[in-house]
């Protein structure tokens, strides 16, 4: 079997990026990009001259202020980070039709069978770059290798703007002395625990005995020893190809920490309101529920409960969070961010039902869905949720354009 070309693009910073090119005065300045800035959020993203300050994605407002009191915040636009993310993967599609999106701002492509008609990877890589700099203004960083573990490796090793290239043959001398971290895939927890077993390096973690780690984290244990080794043999998926759907889910960070139940209850609804309405949209109804709570102190937990029949409903989904809410002794304790997802789904199968109760309900959600479809999402709405505050929010980074064609 030849040995795969894969490529991996990063691009730099990128919702900050945009934002300093589209507004010069903001260009050489520590940029964060974050939610409503007069309100709680965190950052999305923070551009390179904010990064010397200790200032990363995921941090909240208040800690950025206090480490770059001379930042400048603005709050995030997705539809301009989603129109230039599907004109760059338009541009990827000109040397390879193999473009796996990984999320908003990176790509892997396989350019095994297309390499020869541009002369070389390295070239690939600097028309790529040279073409997203000239149109965009924008510099990503590229890695090179033989599978994707390895050229989403490269791509960290050199950046910003960087071009790293690892071969086959050089793989094992690149893990021998790099720290499990990393590598993508492995977590904090993951490492705390690798560490107790004393691997601190991929060729500490591909020396280590397969069948311990195996017995240790289940088919996991298997994924991290070829990991340790520098082999992946996943293949890059297309970007029109679809991983089925494992789960939907909405979470929302408070605008203040509260110990207010209704106030926790009336977000919970909406977030279940917000996953029904997904499910629908996409044909889907699942049979367990998940509620996530994160305290003050940033202390997150989730707790499911699995029920016997499958729903889309919205209220009924609140239904089941609320029942597992009602478990959870929340005296004394604030909260600062509440989830609901809904998991174990099935798509585009559904039960017929003889209950005229049953079947007033299914022709109401039709309705509310077609109205708030037209109109905006809750113009009509449970009257509960008149209550609820307005949150505004950065997408994602983990969005994934449906089409790269769409306009």
């Amino acid at each position: 079997m030849a040995e795969r070309t894969i490529m991996h693009v990063d691009m730099n910073a990128f919702f900050a990026s945009v934002e300093q090119q589209a507004n010069p005065y903001l260009q050489g300045k520590p940029v964060m990009v974050c939610g409503d800035p007069t309100k709680r959020t965190t950052v999305a993203a923070a551009s390179y001259e904010a990064r010397p300050y200790g200032v990363k994605a995921g941090m909240s407002l208040y800690e950025t202020q206090k480490r770059c009191p001379q930042g400048i915040f603005i709050q995030g636009n997705p539809d301009k980070y989603v129109y230039t993310s599907i004109k760059i993967i338009s541009i990827l599609t000109q040397f390879s039709p193999l473009i796996e999106i990984f999320s908003i701002d990176e790509a892997f492509l396989d350019i095994t069978g297309t390499k020869r008609l541009f002369g070389s990877p390295i070239r690939i890589a600097q028309m790529i770059k040279q073409k997203i700099r000239q149109r965009f203004g924008l510099t990503c960083s590229i890695g090179i290798g033989p599978n994707k573990l390895i050229a989403k490796l490269a791509s960290g090793m050199e950046k910003p703007d960087g071009l790293v290239v690892i071969k086959e043959e050089e793989v094992p001398q690149v893990l021998d002395k790099l720290p499990v971290s990393e590598l993508n895939g492995i977590g904090e927890k993951t490492e705390e625990t690798l560490g107790k077993l004393g691997i601190k390096t991929c060729g500490q973690l591909g020396r280590f005995p397969e069948n311990i780690l195996v017995r240790l984290f289940g088919v996991l244990g298997r994924n991290l020893h070829f990991m340790g080794l520098g082999v992946d043999s996943t293949p890059v998926l297309p970007y029109f190809y679809q991983e089925e759907t494992k789960s939907m889910g909405h979470t929302l960070t408070l605008d203040k920490d509260t110990k207010d139940i209704g106030l926790i209850k009336r977000h919970l609804l909406q977030l279940s309101e917000q996953v029904g309405r997904r499910l629908r949209a996409e044909k889907y109804r699942g049979r367990t529920v998940a509620l996530t709570l994160r305290y003050s102190d940033f202390y997150t937990f989730t707790k499911r409960r699995t029920i016997e029949r499958y729903i889309e409903d919205g209220y009924e989904i609140y239904q089941v969070a609320l029942s597992i809410l009602e478990t959870i002794n929340l005296s004394g304790y604030a909260v600062r961010l509440v989830g609901v997802s809904v998991f174990n789904l099935i798509k585009n199968i559904r039960q017929l039902s003889l209950l005229e109760k049953v079947q007033k309900r299914e022709k109401l959600l039709v309705a509310l869905d077609q109205i708030n479809d037209r109109y905006g999402e809750f113009t009509v709405m449970r009257a509960t949720l008149l209550q609820r505050a307005s949150q505004a929010g950065v997408i994602a980074p983990s969005w994934q354009p449906r089409d790269s064609t769409d306009p």
